[in-house]
């Protein structure tokens, strides 16, 4: 993409309604744009982010034996009076009406729709289990929409539901859910903790959020230091395999919000191995039983023609809450510094003086390589000063900057420039195209 002709209306200053810093370099960087009290406009730079949180979302979802459906964002009011909480979930929900007057509701999550797919679906033992997912756009009325993305009214979650013959398939569901999550938030360049949670209006007696440090974080959050550096991604996992040493290994370890806190469980630790800090929750996951099942009537017939109410789990990602809270986690004073799993482009060529022919033959020669390659790559060939395009890449956080200018192509090499370290190392143009390539 050439810069010149992308829409990406970054801003100098820092918009005054923006009060953390992830909310300040979505609008610098032309990221999102309010339309109104926390509904956002998704811009090109802010959707290809967006996307490619998702794709590491599913990888992980797919890994892990879930199946994607999608479901509509508008649902009717009878599912949830099936449920029994139609009139329990509060002013949170957007309640509305079609021309013909049935109450339907924009949907907020989805327990009770996935149930009655399943339980017109799926009618024997042998089916089971099931894990269904999707990524949808959901609406929570908040009382005061604040921090951006963050804490929107309109957001896209990940969403899946697990279905079990037994107890034993549940807990088997949740620990598959809770390893993918650890995996995901790792392909990402986070640190997540799982924590032990409340359940919530959602129900049931199992539940864990999984929480990245940051100084602007919502919730005070206590744990084991030991947590911060556990290493999931060098480990293979096998899904059909029993996960619950896996889950232990993380799960013994201390590790609370301020909800959940006990204080004297956390200082009874060495002092050394003590972490109080903020977070940011990014997953959360639930075991639940029959708690819609049971009301829904969603049942199976068991091997002696027996009707069993099948047990569930609900496991939700916030997709566009992770933009925010990767650009919490992940910047400096120049702007974000985007992990490579998510950044919007790999590799940023600078043109640093776009009237010079060489100059400009060069960069396009590499811009085409790259994209040959399978590279994404934004090429700068605006007609502007260094320092300003100097800015904004250090701005919108390529991983990667080719800095091309006619000095250094006067002696064959061109400069590259590490986003997150700073640390810059010339080669030769065949040289980015083996590094990159």
């Amino acid at each position: 993409m050439r810069m010149s002709q992308y829409f990406l209306p970054t801003m100098k200053e820092t918009p005054s309604e923006a009060q953390i810093v992830s909310h300040r370099l979505m609008l610098r960087a032309g990221l999102v744009r309010q339309t109104s009290a926390g509904i956002y406009a998704w811009l090109p730079l802010g959707l290809r982010v967006l996307r490619n949180i998702e794709r590491v979302v599913r990888e992980e979802q797919d890994a892990a034996g879930a199946q994607e459906v999608l479901m509509p964002t508008i649902q009717s009011a009878d599912l949830w009076r099936e449920s029994g909480r139609y009139d329990a979930y509060g002013p949170e929900m957007l309640r509305i009406k079609d021309r013909h007057d049935r109450e339907m509701l924009y949907g907020p999550t989805n327990e009770e729709m996935i149930t009655v797919l399943f339980r017109e679906g799926v009618k024997s033992y042998r089916d089971l289990p099931k894990n269904l997912y999707h990524i949808q756009w959901k609406f929570r009325d908040e009382v005061r929409p604040r921090f951006g993305v963050m804490r929107g009214r309109e957001f896209l979650m990940k969403d899946n539901y697990s279905f079990d013959i037994d107890k034993a398939g549940a807990i088997h569901s949740y620990n598959r859910m809770f390893v993918a999550y650890l995996r995901t938030f790792a392909r990402m360049g986070l640190k997540a903790i799982p924590m032990r949670a409340d359940t919530g209006p959602i129900g049931g007696d199992l539940s864990h959020e999984f929480i990245i440090l940051a100084e602007t974080g919502e919730s005070a959050v206590f744990c084991h230091k030991g947590l911060v550096d556990k290493d999931i991604l060098s480990r293979k996992i096998d899904y059909s395999a029993d996960l619950q040493g896996i889950v232990n290994e993380w799960t013994s370890l201390y590790a609370a919000t301020d909800e959940m806190h006990d204080a004297k469980a956390f200082e009874a630790l060495p002092e050394g191995e003590r972490l109080a800090a903020r977070g940011i929750e990014v997953g959360h996951i639930f075991y639940f039983g029959t708690k819609y099942s049971k009301p829904m009537n969603a049942v199976v017939a068991g091997p002696g023609g027996e009707q069993i109410t099948v047990e569930m789990g609900s496991y939700g990602i916030g997709v566009s809450r992770l933009v925010g809270g990767i650009i919490e986690a992940s910047h400096d004073d120049a702007g974000i510094v985007w992990p490579d799993e998510v950044a919007p482009f790999k590799v940023a060529i600078v043109n640093l003086k776009p009237d010079d022919g060489a100059v400009g033959g060069a960069c396009q020669k590499l811009y085409e390589a790259l994209g040959a390659k399978g590279v994404s790559v934004l090429h700068d060939d605006r007609d502007m000063r260094p320092g300003g395009k100097f800015a904004d890449m250090d701005l919108i956080g390529i991983p990667w900057q080719v800095i091309v200018g006619p000095k250094g192509l006067a002696s064959g090499k061109v400069e590259v420039k590490n986003r997150r370290t700073g640390a810059r190392e010339e080669m030769a143009p065949e040289q980015v195209l083996a590094r990159f390539g």
